[in-house]
């Protein structure tokens, strides 16, 4: 697919890996944390962005504002929109959750963001992959930017997930198997009837943390469950992009789901994964249900059906932020707000002030989290003498409820 998609982007019949291509465009975002670096580096080599409807800007990491410096980035970024005709901003919600609800993560595009997890668009099949914010202002100025194309590796999903197991469980159980640089600058292709079984919000926490084993990009090949999602959103026409079926790849990998059982990530790497009945018992101070990894309607649903009619532990803080205004307005409607709520959970706007430990859910020295977040690196959520454990959501609020690490088919 990788392969597949940048010939055709390059104008090419074909491309080998580890050939330099000019690729074209299709779509460019940038946050409020890499914005501004973008737009003084753009402005350094142009004076208009080439299509400003291909322009995307979101304010996500710190939204709103929390001091008087973020409040003038922002205020800068609003004052660029204007001025190049860019109409493509928002303010509601995680980058990688508005994007795709916006209709512009859509099958057979090269997407470029200005965020490590921009990965997580090839749940749409697309080639999406972060960039640093000064090859995203040479993408504004021109519409093409050079990449490398890189070697594909073909991960097939088999069997079913049993109870209380997830996507997110999966792709921690590949990366403590990968590891973290086991997949550097590769392109991660999920097939198999697991991965055609899991919804779009599975897809994308797969795709998501390809970039958590060094991955270029990662993808899903689209079928009918993803038209369904973009047919009704897509800003531009697309086609899409399947590998052949004798499609070579540099390395090969099968998953069987039903081997897999709830995972966690231990501090202080992603790669240092263990089944959670292994690490049962260690007490918690936070939990953390949101972000770009598993922020969504179902994330929320799931931990909602585990406290229901129950109360969080009273020595846990359990913090919950959807991922986006359209993700808060459906829970809303279904009542799990409310259930979160009424468990003891504390809700936060959408945005991704708590993964980046900015101002919400910050970290004491000593404390210990459980987050369904992609990273857990030492300081990422506050102190550097925290500990953070990446797990599922229904992890996450099976141990909020007994306010230590718990394996969520136990509760």
């Amino acid at each position: 697919m990788a392969e597949k998609l940048l010939a055709r982007k390059a104008g090419k019949e074909r491309v080998e890996p580890g050939e330099i291509v000019e690729a074209r465009v299709d779509v460019v975002m940038m946050n409020d944390i890499t914005g501004p670096l973008a737009i003084e580096s753009l402005r350094e080599i142009a004076e208009r962005v080439w299509d400003p409807s291909r322009v995307v800007i979101i304010f996500d990491h710190q939204m709103p504002a929390n001091s008087t410096e973020i409040a003038r980035d922002h205020d800068m970024m609003r004052k660029f929109a204007r001025e190049q005709g860019i109409e493509n901003l928002f303010a509601e919600g995680i980058c990688h959750q508005v994007l795709p609800e916006k209709g512009f993560a859509l099958p057979g595009l090269l997407i470029l963001g200005a965020d490590s997890h921009t990965c997580t668009y090839g749940a749409f099949g697309s080639f999406a992959t972060g960039v640093g914010s000064t090859d995203l202002a040479a993408a504004m100025a021109s519409g093409r930017l050079w990449l490398r194309v890189p070697e594909s590796v073909k991960i097939v999903l088999e069997g079913k997930l049993g109870r209380r197991v997830y996507p997110k469980d999966v792709i921690l159980q590949l990366v403590g198997e990968i590891g973290a640089d086991g997949a550097t600058y590769q392109a991660l292709e999920f097939q198999g009837e697991g991965v055609r079984r899991m919804s779009i919000g599975g897809r994308m926490t797969l795709c998501n943390m390809g970039v958590e084993m060094g991955a270029k990009t990662a993808l899903v090949a689209p079928d009918a469950l993803t038209r369904r999602y973009v047919e009704k959103r897509a800003r531009f026409p697309f086609k899409e992009v399947r590998s052949d079926p004798k499609a070579e790849y540099a390395d090969e990998r099968t998953c069987s789901l039903s081997r897999i059982e709830p995972q966690v990530a231990c501090p202080h790497r992603v790669d240092n994964v263990k089944p959670v009945r292994e690490v049962e018992g260690r007490e918690i101070d936070q939990a953390f249900l949101g972000s770009c990894t598993n922020g969504r309607t179902e994330d929320l649903i799931e931990a909602a059906k585990i406290l229901k009619g129950r109360k969080i532990h009273p020595r846990v803080r359990m913090l919950v932020v959807p991922s986006s205004r359209e993700t808060y307005l459906e829970a809303l409607r279904l009542g799990v707000i409310e259930r979160l709520v009424r468990a003891g959970a504390i809700l936060g706007p959408p945005g991704c002030g708590a993964c980046m430990g900015s101002y919400i859910g910050v970290l004491a020295p000593g404390e210990v989290c459980v987050s369904s977040s992609n990273r857990n690196f030492r300081g990422r959520m506050g102190s550097p003498e925290a500990e953070i454990y990446l797990a599922s959501p229904a992890t996450v609020a099976a141990s909020a409820l007994r306010g230590k690490l718990t394996d969520p088919r136990e509760v």
